[in-house]
């Protein structure tokens, strides 16, 4: 196939020996043999750069090579016929990343992203700052959580990163709408939310109010909060309240407060406005006007 583009692009290079030097004056391609090729953007349309992606997969050159792993994944989610033909072993989910741009080399993420897990996990970057990591299921009890990983990237890398965690999947029926509605989600998500670490579960309630028009969440802030609307101090109390679940101690060990003073302003809040929010009703009633008030 090489030699055949070559006759149609005379500037056609081949690079595999790193990632380093790479001329951004090319479009670069990765082959179906894992071969890095790159033509000149001057011999090159829009019409052929959105051909060859037909069949070649466009490489950013800041980004670590894919492995014939990732392609084969990028191929599913591209491509329903390609799907078809991939045979998955086991359960697997998309965990949506995302750091900030230029805060560390993406092939050095990637390193330390392998590190952490008992095997290396295709990741499918969607830029140089964000992308997904696909983990298989496994019956091993002590594989690390996301939340470790967090904690280890930001003290071994300091490298501040949010991920959002997908349910798991059995097959690759409608891949491509889980992909897409995973990336969505969680772009979403972590605009109401300062969690660096969310579930699909946890997302829930963001996604809801993120449905409902400007006019009618800012009504729904004002309606249930009423007085307390701006009063800062008490919603930071009641917001703290609910990530604990609806614990008393625990929300008092969390903010410093005597229980006794934190019972106080909970029977406060509940004299003024008539919502208790030691009910789980009013209590999600109360956690959905705090998300819109956001």
């Amino acid at each position: 196939m090489i030699n055949q583009l070559r006759k149609i692009y005379s500037s056609l290079l081949v690079y595999s020996e790193g990632h380093d030097n790479l001329d951004s004056t090319y479009k670069w391609f990765v082959t179906g043999e894992n071969e890095i090729i790159g033509i000149d953007e001057e011999e090159l349309t829009s019409k052929d750069v959105s051909l060859l992606a037909t069949f070649l997969l466009p490489y950013n050159i800041n980004l670590p090579v894919p492995t014939d792993e990732e392609r084969k994944w990028r191929n599913a989610i591209d491509s329903a016929e390609s799907s078809a033909k991939f045979e998955i072993k086991n359960s697997y989910r998309f965990i949506y990343f995302s750091i900030k741009k230029n805060q560390i080399d993406p092939i050095v993420f990637k390193d330390a992203i392998h590190e952490l897990f008992a095997k290396p996990v295709p990741i499918l970057w969607g830029n140089g700052h964000e992308g997904i990591i696909i983990e298989e299921q496994t019956v091993y009890e002590d594989s690390i959580s996301f939340e470790e990983i967090k904690d280890i990237l930001m003290s071994d890398l300091y490298v501040k990163i949010n991920f959002y965690i997908g349910s798991y999947k059995e097959s690759l029926e409608d891949i491509a709408q889980y992909y897409h509605l995973l990336i969505n989600a969680a772009k979403k998500v972590f605009i109401y939310t300062n969690k660096t670490v969310v579930t699909y579960i946890d997302a829930v309630p963001y996604l809801l109010i993120n449905q409902i028009e400007p006019g009618l969440r800012s009504d729904i802030g004002k309606t249930v909060l009423q007085k307390y609307i701006n009063d800062e101090e008490t919603l930071k109390t009641i917001e703290t309240f609910l990530q604990c679940n609806l614990n008393i101690s625990e929300t008092a060990k969390v903010l410093h407060m005597h229980r006794n003073s934190l019972q106080y302003r909970l029977d406060r809040f509940f004299e003024k406005t008539g919502i208790d929010i030691r009910q789980f009703h009013h209590a999600m009633t109360v956690y959905l006007a705090l998300l819109a008030k956001k």
